[in-house]
């Protein structure tokens, strides 16, 4: 099945590359496609434990699913996940 998600705290590249990175490593997760403009990730997954697994993934990076809750300790690990990101580009 394939799922698009808009995401809370994207900034820049550093970031979309780091949650690529982040999912393509969760089994049953494959085909991400990440918008730097948008914040948008599409990807797809084999079970509806997989997609919860890439959501859960992604909050604890500081990047929620809009419509979860953003707390002040999502933004600031989106800080520490985009820095991470950032340095997998070089």
């Amino acid at each position: 099945m394939k799922t698009t998600l808009k995401l809370q705290n994207v900034k820049c590249g550093g970031c979309t590359n780091g949650i690529a990175i982040r999912l393509l490593k969760l089994s049953g997760i494959n085909d991400v496609q990440i918008e730097d403009n948008s914040a948008e990730v599409s990807f797809t997954y084999e079970t509806v434990n997989d997609l919860a697994m890439a959501e859960r993934t992604l909050t604890q990076m500081g990047y929620p699913p809009e419509g979860a809750e953003n707390t002040t300790l999502n933004k600031a690990k989106s800080f520490i996940s985009c820095a991470t990101g950032r340095l997998n580009l070089t």
